[in-house]
């Protein structure tokens, strides 16, 4: 009888090797799809911040001149407003100087809208 001999696993191949590999594919799967979830919402909060940004300047803008601006560079120009191009087409189009203009930021690149919908390259 031999006490501190070599025992097999009651498992064998299964519980020894494949559980444990399966399980930490799973969990890490898991993950994947957390930081996919994460990275989708903060793209949809930068969209958002990026448009409600154009639109208190353009609302300063009315407060200070009068008028709302003619167009986005001269909200660049005057109230520090900065858009990357790279990522984002903004879309300026002034209705009257009295009149708020119709803004629209649009993500570049396949990313998405805040109402979760997807833009197309």
């Amino acid at each position: 009888m031999n006490r501190f001999g070599a025992r097999g696993r009651p498992g064998g191949w299964l519980g020894g090797i494949l559980l444990p590999t399966a399980f930490f594919a799973v969990v890490f799967s898991l993950f994947l799809y957390g930081l996919g979830t994460l990275d989708r919402a903060a793209g949809a909060e930068e969209l958002r911040a990026a448009e409600q940004a154009i639109r208190r300047a353009a609302v300063h803008c009315y407060a200070v001149e009068g008028r709302y601006p003619p167009s986005l560079g001269y909200l660049e120009d005057h109230y520090g407003i900065r858009v990357d191009s790279r990522r984002y087409l903004v879309h300026y189009q002034p209705v009257a100087a009295n009149l708020m203009p119709d803004i629209l930021v649009i993500p570049l690149g396949g990313q998405s809208s805040p109402d979760g919908q997807a833009f197309l390259d």
